[in-house]
């Protein structure tokens, strides 16, 4: 299994496509709390692997999640530490893209914050606005589609207890289990704990005005990181394409997967012109 150190941590990442080499863009793809790379696998191999352009991805585990240990990581300053030391490590050079997915949204600003000269493009899904749950403006849960077969299949106790997705199919409940639940199951308990209390950082998230290809994909019965907030972002970034999805929680890309394509698609041509520029 690949692996690079970082200040004691031992992080884990996947690869996929090219490797490392000239003329070859990479994509760096963080995913949410607290699951894994497995998320983002899932999401955005399905578009990567569809482009003629050969991207080589580069999908990493967090600090106390998946198969990445946590160390001494006390905190979302910690995370970003050791996320920033992976990217350095894993691109040493040249210009890259970021894409984030929740609290990955969070960390993957900050990534375009401090290297703005070197991120080429970013992406955010569902991205966490504001870390402080409490002042999030988010629509209550609602179920919008439920299948009858998934109902019989697994029972109406436990999708009322999914507190996540709003659309309820076969499809989206077999994802959820191979992409999402194994995340949260190799997820350190203890190390959560400590970064859950102490969830917000001091880096930069918005310092200046981001000026390359930026995509910005919310749901519109999120009720985990909401709708409203993310619009506050687009003057950070003139070049943003802001898109809300309806039927579409925070497991937007599970729900609505031919429109998130779309308009990943879309974001990764934009990038490849203004890396062509």
């Amino acid at each position: 299994m690949p692996y690079v150190e970082v200040d004691g941590v031992t992080v884990h990442y996947v690869e996929e496509g090219p490797p490392r080499g000239a003329g070859v863009p990479t994509a760096v793809l963080v995913h949410g709390f607290p699951v894994d790379h497995r998320l983002m696998v899932g999401a955005f191999e399905p578009v990567f692997g569809a482009r003629a352009t050969g991207w080589r991805r580069v999908y990493v585990d967090l600090p106390g999640m998946g198969r990445t240990a946590a160390g001494d990581v006390a905190g979302t300053d910690d995370v970003f530490r050791v996320l920033r030391g992976a990217v350095r490590e894993l691109v040493p050079e040249g210009p890259y893209a970021v894409v984030g997915q929740s609290y990955g949204g969070y960390l993957a600003r900050g990534l375009a914050a401090a290297d703005p000269g070197r991120v080429a493009g970013l992406a955010v899904l569902v991205t966490v606005v504001d870390p402080v749950h409490e002042r999030r403006d988010v629509p209550a849960h609602r179920v919008l589609v439920r299948e009858p077969a998934l109902t019989e299949q697994v029972g109406t106790a436990v999708l009322d207890a999914e507190d996540v997705l709003v659309v309820q199919t076969g499809t989206t409940w077999e994802r959820t289990r191979q992409e999402v639940h194994p995340g949260e199951a190799a997820a350190d308990p203890e190390a959560v704990a400590r970064i859950a209390a102490d969830y917000a950082g001091t880096f930069a998230v918005e310092a200046q005005p981001f000026e390359n290809p930026a995509l910005v994909l919310v749901g519109r019965q999120d009720s985990v990181t909401g709708y409203r907030d993310a619009w506050g972002l687009l003057e950070h970034y003139p070049h943003a394409t802001y898109a809300v999805l309806d039927r579409a929680g925070h497991a937007l890309h599970l729900e609505q997967p031919d429109l998130f394509g779309a308009l990943v698609e879309e974001w990764l041509d934009r990038v490849e012109g203004a890396l062509a520029e």
